[in-house]
């Protein structure tokens, strides 16, 4: 408990210390393709250890949807030299914490430990990448408790299903048509063979970035990281070839029905470019204007002047190859649907039409610039944005450099990009419903 309550106390330290820095790392090759990014500060005795794989949902066979969620709850299961159930143990016990998240595009997992504990970290990772146990019991394992997170967080929660049914009426060819967690059916009907098939192509050294941030010596860092990963096999080259979108030319109306709810939903969706271009960066801007806080143009508009709406949000996802930005509202009383879609209409042709004001604008600036700050603020921070933003970007250095890109971005750019993706032809119009509606 002593040795926790240091690291918590040492990652409060840091996240006042390293504010407004600019990150320095040093980034590398192995032999066998697995990218190094270092980040070295020594200000407070913590560290993370992080491993980032090029694969996300959307590498799935169409047919065993799932699999990367999958894979990010059994390689936990246990290594050749790490007894099932342990894992989480020998973090815990060494003070340190850890976890796993799955995207569309890519699996992140990662430690935080105290700083003595950079060569456990580096074993850990290396421990599954080269040496995954695989077998029927494991996977049985995860299987149950896949399907238990799809209850809980799907299945049987308020509003659970509304991005499975916006991806499947934005996307018709390319993979983002799935969900993460996929079909439970597609996993019940897998293989062990075909599980094993899915990790030695994906899992393996040239597929990864490994990213050390926080209190550490480079030369020895550098050494361990060799002693071991540097002879962990280099998988096949992947190839990527996904089937292209058409553009949406005429609105889209679909409807979906939730056994959860009392209170319909409107969601409005735009299919929008994946995160390399410029204009996603300006998208999210737009969404912040539009819908961050209670000060954003639509919320003080639905909810507190004219009363139209419980709540007002948008969720701009950004992703390798598209985007989808999503605007919902929640209607007060007899609120009409219609009536909440024309007044986000509303707000987003004013965007088309005129340039936002200068005090808006720099208000923009300003929060763009803290959450910048604050995603640099720690090392888990830091870490995650340094293997992403290689990964993904292909630019490590945009963790210093990104937010030139928002500094750069004009009033008169914001209109040019709502006129190129926000029109009323290119939208998705989701009536989110009471399930006991589904018969009228």
């Amino acid at each position: 408990m002593k040795m926790k309550l240091l690291l918590v106390s040492a990652i409060f330290l840091y996240g006042f210390t390293g504010l407004a820095q600019e990150v320095a790392f040093e980034e590398y090759n192995l032999d066998n393709d697995l990218h190094v990014i270092l980040h070295q500060d020594n200000t407070a005795p913590i560290i993370s250890i992080s491993v980032l794989y090029h694969v996300g949902s959307k590498d799935e066979d169409p047919k065993r949807t799932g699999f990367a969620h999958f894979f990010e709850h059994l390689l936990f299961e246990g290594t050749k030299n790490i007894e099932k159930g342990q894992w989480d143990k020998i973090v815990s016990s060494n003070g340190g914490s850890g976890n796993a998240t799955t995207n569309e595009d890519r699996t992140y997992y990662y430690e935080v430990f105290p700083s003595n504990n950079l060569e456990l970290g580096l074993w850990l990772e290396s421990e599954r990448m080269l040496h995954p146990v695989i077998n029927q019991k494991g996977v049985d394992t995860q299987n149950e408790v896949v399907k238990e997170e799809k209850r809980l967080r799907v299945d049987n929660s308020p509003y659970g299903k509304f991005i499975e049914n916006i991806k499947k009426n934005l996307f018709k060819n390319h993979p983002y048509k799935e969900t993460v967690i996929g079909k439970m059916a597609d996993l019940d009907a897998a293989t062990l063979d075909e599980f094993i098939a899915f990790q030695k192509k994906f899992y393996v050294p040239n597929n990864a970035v490994l990213v050390i941030a926080g209190d550490f010596e480079k030369e020895n860092a550098k050494k361990l990281i060799s002693d071991y990963f540097k002879d962990i096999p280099k998988g096949a080259e992947i190839a990527r070839n996904f089937q292209k979108e058409d553009p949406i030319v005429a609105e889209v109306n679909a409807k979906a029905y939730d056994a959860n709810i009392q209170i319909p939903a409107s969601m409005i969706a735009y299919r929008t470019p994946g995160l390399k271009d410029r204009d996603s960066q300006v998208l999210e801007m737009i969404s912040t204007y539009l819908t961050d806080g209670p000060s954003s143009k639509l919320y003080k508009k639905m909810v507190d002047e004219e009363k139209q709406a419980l709540q007002v949000g948008a969720i701009p996802v950004t992703l390798e190859d598209y985007g989808m930005y999503i605007v919902f509202a929640l209607p007060v009383g007899e609120t009409s649907l219609n009536t909440l879609n024309t007044s986000i209409e509303t707000e987003v042709e004013k965007l088309r039409d005129g340039l936002i004001s200068e005090n808006d604008y720099q208000k923009l600036q300003n929060k763009f610039e803290n959450e910048f700050v604050n995603s640099n603020s720690t090392v888990e921070g830091i870490a995650s944005s340094l293997a992403e933003y290689y990964m993904l970007y292909g630019d490590t250095s945009l963790i210093n450099k990104e937010i030139e890109v928002y500094r750069s971005i004009t009033r008169e750019e914001i209109k040019e990009v709502a006129n190129k993706y926000l029109k009323p032809n290119q939208r998705l119009v989701l009536e989110y419903l009471p399930e006991q509606n589904s018969a009228n």
